[in-house]
């Protein structure tokens, strides 16, 4: 069995890799620590630009569904069929179009 300030020892070095590579040749100019440092800020990064592409996938489905509902209504002899497609733009931000809006 290890003495206790053993054990403390290699519980601080399991919790915190960087005690090792401190006294490591691999840390060279505190680059290992530097990359570790950055790992906070690009996840944060990542789960930003997730949301922003489900965002834009949903806004592409809309628009791809409302675009089926304007053929469908074209075919039906409704009186506005581009009303869905119109609908939809401006669900998304792209103001009002010419003519019926």
């Amino acid at each position: 069995m290890k003495p206790p300030k053993a054990r403390n020892e290699a519980k601080s070095q399991l919790t915190d890799p960087r005690k090792n590579l401190k006294r490591s040749s691999l840390n060279r100019g505190g680059q290992v620590d530097d990359a570790l440092a950055d790992i906070p800020r690009l996840a944060a990064e990542i789960s930003l630009i997730n949301a922003r592409i489900t965002v834009s996938r949903l806004d592409r489905a809309n628009l791809a569904a409302a675009g089926r509902a304007t053929i469908t209504a074209y075919l039906n002899d409704e009186p506005d069929p581009l009303a869905y497609l119109r609908d939809e733009l401006h669900a998304q931000g792209f103001g009002t179009l010419r003519g019926n809006a």
